[in-house]
């Protein structure tokens, strides 16, 4: 049997998943895998192992932030109302937690509440250590948020997950009509400025967060028309689409 240090990182988590298995109960084991699985972007997985750890091992702040940050990885780098949850509990028990104060900063911003995002990291700067890892994601942040709002020819914003988020409180048949009101204005735009990445990665979003699987892959099919098929974007948006389960038609 090799040392640990010898054993690449497929291999412990697969001896670690082996453990688990015949030991599910072992709530030090699932906190002990639950960040490992957020590195290698297995998010549904780690999701799943922060919810057992937190279950078998109690409450801690960092596993709460652990599982926000897995809930909106998985989806799509959305803060959900669910991961805004577990960043919330976060806070409740560690209110000096970065990893919780940043999502839910990040989360206002995705809602359009830009002013409140921005109060909210230039808080975080003024309490983070000098050192702290933290402090160059809120730095960017802080530079993406205030740039200013996009003129014509400057990439689209489509309807991000705050907005779809705030329309949860409405009728369903409103709060579709109103999402597809949005996801068009972004699809026209598109049309007419159509060398806009994230707005082609936004479009493909909306429509896989409406469920027209269809119409994600036929915004897929246009992105990649675009720019080439062999071009590094064309790759980029295939490899994007495909962790929204959204495929090429052939």
């Amino acid at each position: 049997d090799k040392s640990p240090a010898e054993s690449s990182v497929d291999e412990l988590v697969a001896r670690a998943e082996a453990h688990l298995a015949a030991n599910p109960s072992d709530g030090k084991g699932w906190d002990v895998l639950a960040p490992v699985y957020l590195r290698l972007q297995r998010y549904a997985d780690a999701v799943t192992a922060y919810r057992n750890a937190i279950r078998l091992d109690g409450d801690s702040a960092a596993r709460q932030a652990g599982l926000g940050e897995a809930i909106a990885n998985a989806a799509g780098g959305i803060v959900t109302a669910e991961a805004q949850g577990a960043f919330d509990a976060a806070l409740k028990l560690d209110p000096a937690n970065a990893k919780a104060s940043f999502y839910l900063a990040m989360g206002l911003a995705q809602e359009g509440r830009k002013a409140e995002a921005a109060a909210a990291w230039q808080k975080m700067l003024g309490q983070l250590a000098p050192d702290s890892p933290w402090r160059n994601a809120v730095q960017q942040a802080l530079a993406e948020t205030a740039e200013p709002p996009a003129a014509a020819g400057k990439p689209a914003t489509g309807p991000d997950a705050g907005q779809v988020e705030a329309t949860q409180q409405m009728a369903p048949q409103d709060r579709q009509a109103m999402i597809e009101t949005m996801v068009a204005s972004l699809d026209d735009r598109l049309k007419q400025n159509p060398r806009d990445e994230e707005g082609w990665m936004r479009l493909i979003r909306s429509y896989v967060v409406l469920g027209e699987a269809d119409r994600a892959r036929d915004a897929l099919g246009r992105a990649v028309a675009v720019f080439g098929a062999d071009s590094e974007q064309a790759k980029k948006f295939t490899a994007f689409a495909a962790s929204l389960g959204v495929t090429a038609t052939e």
